[in-house]
């Protein structure tokens, strides 16, 4: 079995264990691609052409997050983003900082203040409310909105015709949400109005369930509590026995960190 990805994995997070102020971790994993969202809309991202090799990888690569002394939350009705969401305002008040390591573009909802910021890790980029301000042109709150408007191709989100980033960007960074974008083309200074309002009237209700598909769910079931996903180094016998199998020996030795 190809297990390449599991070895990328790991390698990533012995990085980013090595990273100040690293105090509790977790990883969120789709256990199924599929989730609640699959039967909301059907062209919603599904394991429809991820490779089969790819798939397999999945339990492994959560084994193996494990084996790290990492907590692990496999998702199934809900997906990955659903958890972190959830974490992410659960115990945001209880930490000094909440860092997302993601790049992707539904979970900049998430973010607030310079208290919750994702990190986008190979471009070494951090973005707090001000940063997602500058990047998409709206509110961290206005992100739902904005993919429901412009789409998601990522996770099969069409969006609406004519309306493009920077027009949504626009009209969100005055109005925020879909039901305070005024129904007459005279109130928005934007290209098109015309045409883009008739759009939004006549396709409200995708919209509207477009918006709902990017929204993130928090109220993921997590299990564990914040003392929980406190990181205390590898458990090295763990660690060992599962570079063994997979024949991961370039970095059995690699962790800095062991546990008492």
């Amino acid at each position: 079995m190809a297990i390449g990805a599991t070895l990328g994995l790991i390698e990533t997070l012995l990085s980013l264990l090595r990273r100040p102020g690293v105090t509790h971790v977790a990883v969120a994993t789709d256990h199924v691609i599929e989730s609640f969202r699959n039967d909301l809309f059907s062209g919603y991202k599904s394991s429809e052409g991820v490779p089969p090799e790819l798939l397999a990888q999945f339990p492994v690569a959560e084994e193996a997050v494990a084996a790290l002394g990492v907590v692990v939350w496999p998702m199934v009705e809900f997906e990955a983003d659903d958890a972190i969401a959830t974490a992410a305002a659960r115990w945001r008040h209880d930490v000094e900082q909440v860092v997302i390591e993601t790049p992707d573009k539904d979970l900049m909802q998430c973010v607030v203040g310079t208290r919750v910021v994702t990190h986008d890790r190979r471009r070494d980029l951090t973005y707090d409310d001000v940063g997602v301000r500058e990047k998409f042109g709206v509110e961290p709150e206005s992100i739902p909105d904005y993919l429901a408007l412009v789409g998601d191709k990522a996770d099969g989100i069409p969006g609406l015709p004519g309306w493009g980033a920077k027009t949504a960007a626009k009209v969100l960074a005055r109005y925020r949400h879909l039901e305070d974008i005024p129904r007459d083309p005279e109130e928005l200074d934007v290209r098109s109005a015309d045409r883009l309002v008739g759009i939004l009237g006549e396709r409200w209700d995708e919209v509207l369930l477009y918006r709902t598909l990017a929204t993130l769910r928090t109220d993921a079931p997590l299990a564990e509590g914040l003392a929980d996903l406190e990181w205390r180094g590898v458990p090295r016998d763990d660690f060992w026995a599962l570079c063994d199998r997979l024949g991961f020996g370039a970095v059995k030795d690699r962790p800095h960190r062991w546990q008492e």
